[in-house]
């Protein structure tokens, strides 16, 4: 396949589920003639779906086939009674992130009806900079990438968004001492994060776990050690034991 064919397959993204060729010319930046030709072809092939009003979706073949990819699923399957346990009891937000390049992308989510509005939703991207697994992420991934996401500028989201490097670099450092951050309304008004790591069974940071409450509504102590607890058991389903830990980030 392709390049550009799947420049028009990852024109798709949450929120932009249905796109009509105008609306793939817009994403792509393609010609009109050679979008329609690829989505046309992507269409024959089964790879995306037509609506009724000729717009394009991705199809369930594609679907079945994201579901095949090496690490997100096994990692969703073993986190997800560790997520319905931390969402029955505490009935907020429960998310699961993992890294891809310089976002956090959400791999699954558990929303009570009535928590916090946020900004994304499943298969949706985090900033590293101002979102609890952001923070979490970015602590664990290198120098390298540290030091590239810190060197841009940076959002503010909120008027409470930590933007200065040096402030940051401190924030990482204790991030990667304590294993866990703390975001309160940098990336939501009103909403506070509180984010653990997850391991491997080599002792890698693979995944990040967090917990999204209203600001006020719950008790910091009342979440971070069941978010913690929730991290280190899912890091055990993966292999991980306390002994393997790097010590060395």
């Amino acid at each position: 396949m392709s390049s550009r064919l799947l420049d028009v397959l990852f024109a798709f993204r949450p929120g932009r589920s249905v796109l009509s060729i105008s609306d793939l010319i817009g994403e792509t930046g393609m010609p009109r003639a050679t979008v329609r030709r690829y989505a046309l072809e992507l269409a024959e092939a089964g790879a995306l779906d037509r609506t009724a009003d000729g717009r394009f979706t991705i199809s369930l073949k594609m679907w079945r086939l994201g579901t095949l990819a090496p690490f997100t699923e096994p990692l969703r399957t073993l986190a997800q009674p560790f997520i319905e346990d931390l969402y029955t009891a505490l009935r907020q937000h429960v998310q699961l992130a993992v890294l891809e390049g310089d976002e956090a992308v959400i791999i699954e989510r558990f929303s009570a009806p009535k928590a916090v509005g946020l900004i994304s939703q499943v298969g949706g991207r985090l900033p590293l900079h101002c979102s609890a697994v952001g923070k979490v992420l970015l602590g664990h991934a290198g120098t390298e990438l540290i030091d590239a996401v810190l060197g841009r500028d940076l959002r503010a989201f909120t008027p409470q968004t930590i933007t200065d490097p040096d402030r940051l670099r401190a924030e990482l450092a204790d991030v990667r001492s304590s294993g866990t951050a703390v975001v309160r309304g940098e990336l939501t008004t009103g909403a506070n994060s509180y984010a653990t790591r997850i391991f491997n069974a080599e002792g890698a940071v693979v995944a990040a776990l967090s917990v999204v409450v209203r600001s006020g509504s719950v008790k910091e102590h009342a979440v971070l050690p069941a978010v913690v607890t929730s991290g280190l058991n899912i890091s055990r389903m993966l292999g991980w034991r306390p002994a393997q830990r790097r010590t060395a980030f």
